[in-house]
């Protein structure tokens, strides 16, 4: 068993990352691809919500700095108010790197701690990401 261990785990890694690449479930888009999709699409800043004043069961914009990358299906934003957790559901790889700056628009949820369900972020560049909604 242990010499057929590498190649078991490699093959399951391939199989895993083929099944997740054939999903598909992050559309990005970029300027290139559609010209409707300029810096002047951004969210307005009467729209961003600052973190430290986001509620429980409201859907919100914020803007921020990604501050750490969790898991593969979760990273942390932060802005002058505060940090919240960002979870973009088990179908989704993270789109972000740890220092980009984004928005995030999603569903804030109802549990003890206070987490974003994203749906939608639009990246410093003007890209946008558009997330599956499986979050089960």
């Amino acid at each position: 068993m242990k010499r057929h261990l590498p190649g078991f785990l490699a093959a399951s890694v391939l199989a895993l990352t083929a099944t997740g690449l054939a999903a598909g479930p992050i559309a990005t888009s970029s300027a290139a691809d559609s010209p409707s999709v300029t810096a002047s699409n951004l969210p307005d800043a009467s729209a961003i919500t600052p973190i430290g004043d986001i509620r429980r069961g409201s859907m919100v914009t914020v803007h921020g700095t990604v501050e750490r990358i969790l898991d593969t299906d979760e990273f942390r934003i932060a802005d002058d108010s505060g940090d919240i957790r960002v979870y973009i559901g088990y179908r989704n790889f993270v789109p972000v790197a740890e220092g980009e700056t984004v928005h995030v628009t999603g569903f804030v949820d109802r549990d003890i701690l206070k987490e974003i369900y994203a749906r939608e972020i639009i990246h410093a560049d003007g890209r946008i990401t558009q997330l599956s909604q499986g979050y089960e």
